[in-house]
């Protein structure tokens, strides 16, 4: 069976970095929830740009607030934050698991992270460093999850256009 991946993007503010989280879904066969009020309207040239043409893979659902979400989903959150304690790859991340980032501008609420303190991690990083990316946040994020699964439905081995491997490997 297979099993269930979900990102969550808490506010996007940036399409840009929408776009490349939605081409990372998209690869990876992960689930995206954009949840408003979004900085962009949903049909910005950049989110498309950006996602290249992999929106027809892509299993996309949109929630008007947090509010809505909650309602709608239940699971294992996982909050992604720089004021987080525990280190991201530390984490068990079983089957529908939801990977949540908050905004570009000012991350996930306090209040969401301080009500739910065993479920928040980090990505280590200097100090003097605010935070990394959001589109890069999240793909590290699905690739570590992914990592422990496994790779499931994945492919894992490339071919070359012009070469032969097997040629290679035979030098």
């Amino acid at each position: 069976m297979k099993k269930t991946l979900n990102v969550v993007l808490v506010e996007p503010q940036i399409p840009q970095n929408t776009g490349n989280i939605a081409r990372t879904c998209a690869v990876t066969g992960a689930r995206l929830h954009l949840v408003g009020p979004m900085g962009f309207e949903i049909d910005d040239t950049k989110l498309k740009r950006a996602g290249l043409d992999y929106w027809h893979l892509l299993d996309i659902t949109y929630y008007d607030g947090l509010d809505s979400f909650f309602k709608e989903n239940s699971g294992s959150f996982f909050y992604f934050s720089t004021k987080a304690q525990k280190i991201y790859s530390d984490v068990e991340y079983p089957d529908g698991s939801y990977l949540v980032f908050g905004k570009e501008t000012a991350g996930l609420p306090e209040e969401l992270l301080f009500n739910n303190p065993e479920s928040c991690v980090r990505f280590p990083m200097m100090d003097e460093a605010r935070s990394l990316n959001l589109s890069n946040s999240a793909a590290i994020g699905v690739y570590e999850v992914l990592r422990q699964w496994g790779f499931p439905e994945l492919l894992c081995k490339g071919e070359l256009r012009n070469f032969k491997w097997s040629d290679a490997n035979n030098k």
